[in-house]
């Protein structure tokens, strides 16, 4: 038998054979080859796949990026398609980073609020006694 089994797979990315099979069922990784048992069997390209799969992950991109990009890299993408890409998602976490900053300052002013203004903002959450 030519190529890996899924559990082989599995062993050599890291990733679990559960994962490996959601990313086939989803279509972020395409159907391997069968040999004529019917047992999967995977080519050293699913190595790269999976690589690839594991850094866009780790580099922010959700799992739709990630198969949209790999659809793409699959026919014949430049290398001024590739960058436009990686530039956009360098933007988008630009952005993202710009907005955790702000909440990180919201926070820090929260902290600076006196005990008083927070004591009578709890009670506006707190019920009246029933008369």
């Amino acid at each position: 038998m030519e190529g890996m089994t899924r559990g082989e797979l599995a062993k050599q990315t890291g990733l679990s054979t559960a994962t490996i099979r959601y990313y086939e069922d989803s279509g972020i990784l395409p159907a391997p080859d069968r040999t004529a048992s019917g047992y999967r069997t995977y080519s050293e390209d699913y190595l790269v796949k999976i690589k690839f799969i594991k850094d866009s992950k780790s580099l922010g991109y959700s799992l739709k990026e990630i198969q949209d990009v790999l659809q793409m890299l699959s026919h014949d993408m430049d290398p001024e398609t590739l960058k436009r890409l990686v530039r956009e998602k360098s933007l988008e976490i630009d952005e993202r980073i710009a907005m955790l900053h702000t909440i990180q300052t919201v926070l820090a002013n929260l902290l600076e609020t006196p005990k008083e203004e927070i004591h009578e903002y709890l009670q506006s959450f707190r019920q009246e006694p029933k008369r």
